[in-house]
This record gives C-alpha cells, structure tokens and sequence, in this order.
C-alpha cells in the first residue's frame, strides 16, 4: 500500500552539486591511501544515486554532479591550470570565460543545493576546495542551502574543518543546514567502494539525516527563488 502511495506522488528532483575538498594524489611515506576520503565520496555516491524521500506530497530525487578538484584542475578540466585562482570566473568579462568554465559556472547556478565532502587541513579548508568554489562569484550560490560531510584519519571526522566551512559557505551564499556528517578513520569504516564494512554502524545514521535537512531546505528556497529575489 505505502509504494502504490509513493507512486502516486509528485516527484521533485534535486540538482545537487557535490564538491570533493581533497586534491591528494600521492600515497604517503608511512603508508595507506593516496586520497583517503575516496571511499567516503564513493559512499555518497551510493546513497544520493539510491536515495528517494518523502517531504509533504512530494518525493525527492536527486540529479547530481560531482566537482573533483584532481580533474577539475588537472588537464582539460574546467579550471585546468588555475588551482591558484589567478583569474577567477568572474574577473571575466560576460562570455569571455574559457567555455569549460562557463559550463561548470552553469552547474553551479542551476544546482538547488551544495553538498561538500572534505578533509580538514591543518584543522581548516583544503585549499583546493577553497580555490575550486571560489572561482565563482556568490551569486552563483546564492539564496540555496549546503551540507558538510568531513572526514579524517583522526578520531574527530574532520570536525573542525568543517566548523572552518561553515562560515565559508555563509558568505559565499549557501546557507550550511545544523546537521553535520562526520567519519573519522573511514578507511575503517568503508570498502573502497564505499560499501560499510558494518552496516549497523551507529555513524551511518549521520548523512541520511543530514540530508533530509538538506532537502527540505533546498525545497522550501527553491520555493521562494520563484517568488522573485528577496527585498533589498
């Protein structure tokens, strides 16, 4: 009875850009992966690509791109050459970006929400990520809501990488939601594939939550982006 009712609902479908926060591509000295957020980003993949919820009469989907700063400032990406952010987007003049720029810039205006998967650097923001969302002027972001997924090989799950995004993603526009998902040592917790390797894991509860956040927010500021910008 419940999927007859599900059927019958209209279904909405989320533009969601995810942005990937680590660049590494090295395996360190001592040893383990060359970008160990891998398998946190390949568990995203699995959740958001299965995902389907409930909000009010509506069922969510999601539409998703993902931005990899590895292929987004490597050759032929988008930003190739430029993780400097030496000539952001918007230093351009109207259509004199490179077209691969344009395009990416189009993504990021089209999307309903933000979702940012990263380690913590020296406690803050990867400057890849900084560098790769910065490119790109907020109002580009604007008046749409973002979550933080963190990682890292310590106990805290990039905690305070995360409270550093926070305020990034404020001024850029695209307003965090209260909850976070944190995964400390997710080499631990995830397959390469992003598979749990327990399932029961009381941290897996954290990004399924964290999204409902992220959706009924993007819902009801897509709602009001219809109505018309807000007064000044």
């Amino acid at each position: 009875e419940e999927e007859v009712l599900n059927a019958d609902m209209p279904t909405k479908t989320l533009k969601t850009v995810v942005f990937i926060g680590s660049a590494r591509n090295m395996v360190p000295a001592w040893g383990g992966d060359s970008r160990l957020g891998d398998c946190v980003v390949a568990h995203v993949k699995q959740i958001l690509s299965a995902r389907v919820s409930t909000i009010g009469e509506d069922t969510i989907k999601h539409d998703v791109t993902y931005f990899d700063p590895i292929e987004v400032f490597g050759e032929g990406g988008a930003l190739a050459g430029e993780a400097m952010l030496g000539q952001p987007h918007f230093f351009f003049g109207q259509g004199k970006a490179p077209p691969a720029m344009d395009a990416m810039r189009d993504v990021i205006k089209a999307a309903d929400c933000f979702l940012v998967v990263s380690p913590e650097y020296n406690h803050s923001i990867p400057p890849a990520l900084s560098s790769m969302m910065g490119h790109f002027g907020g109002s580009n972001y604007a008046l749409k809501p973002s979550a933080i997924c963190s990682y890292s090989a310590g106990p805290w799950g990039g905690a305070r990488g995360a409270m550093a995004l926070r305020p990034f993603l404020s001024e850029l526009g695209a307003l965090p939601v209260s909850k976070l998902a944190h995964f400390p040592m997710p080499n631990e917790m995830f397959e390469k594939d992003g598979t749990p390797k327990d399932k029961e894991h009381r941290m897996l509860k954290q990004l399924p939550a964290m999204l409902g956040e992220l959706e009924w927010m993007a819902l009801a500021m897509q709602t009001q982006r219809e109505k018309g910008p807000p007064p000044s």
